[in-house]
Order: structure tokens, then C-alpha cells, then sequence
């Protein structure tokens, strides 16, 4: 498979959304450095990490920088949940 614009966009790498002290919210991708953008809302920020993580693949496209790709091993199926032990009876 070529790894084009549309194979990256198409993997699903990490946002982590985070309240700004300036007010409003800030947006990142963890793996690809400097992915980061703003907004009023964590919605509107979701919506603008897309066009943010567009801007980034194609400036390293076009650089011909390493591209780094999401860590498929943090997934293995297993999920930890702390319960009340009454609701575990």
C-alpha cells in the first residue's frame, strides 16, 4: 500500500484535548510533534485537529520526513475497570 496523505489521515492517531489557562481548549497528536491547534470548544477543536493533522502529513510528505505512526501495541483488548466492591458482588 502507498503511504500517501490519505493512508495517514486514515490511521487513527491519539488526540488529547486539554482545557487552556488562557480559556478555551488546546488539541494535540502526541505522535506527530508540534500537531496542535485551539479552540473555544472541545468540539471545535476536534473538528480543527483534522485540518491541523492534514497541514502536518503534507509538510512531512513533501520534506520527505519519517512519518511516525500510531502505536498499535497500546491496544490489546484488555480494559481495567476499578468498580465499588458491592457492585462486584
Amino acid at each position: 500500500m502507498e503511504k500517501n496523505i490519505d493512508y495517514y489521515m486514515s490511521l487513527p492517531y491519539e488526540v488529547c484535548i486539554t482545557h487552556s489557562p488562557e480559556g478555551g481548549y488546546v488539541g494535540r497528536i502526541p505522535d506527530l510533534p508540534g500537531c496542535i491547534t485551539q479552540g473555544e470548544t472541545q468540539l471545535e477543536v476536534l473538528e480543527m485537529i483534522e485540518d491541523a493533522k492534514r497541514c502536518w502529513l503534507t509538510a512531512a510528505l513533501e520534506d520527505e520526513d519519517d512519518i511516525p505512526e500510531p502505536d498499535w501495541d497500546l491496544y490489546n483488548g484488555r480494559l481495567n475497570l476499578r468498580i465499588p466492591k458491592s457492585l462486584h458482588r
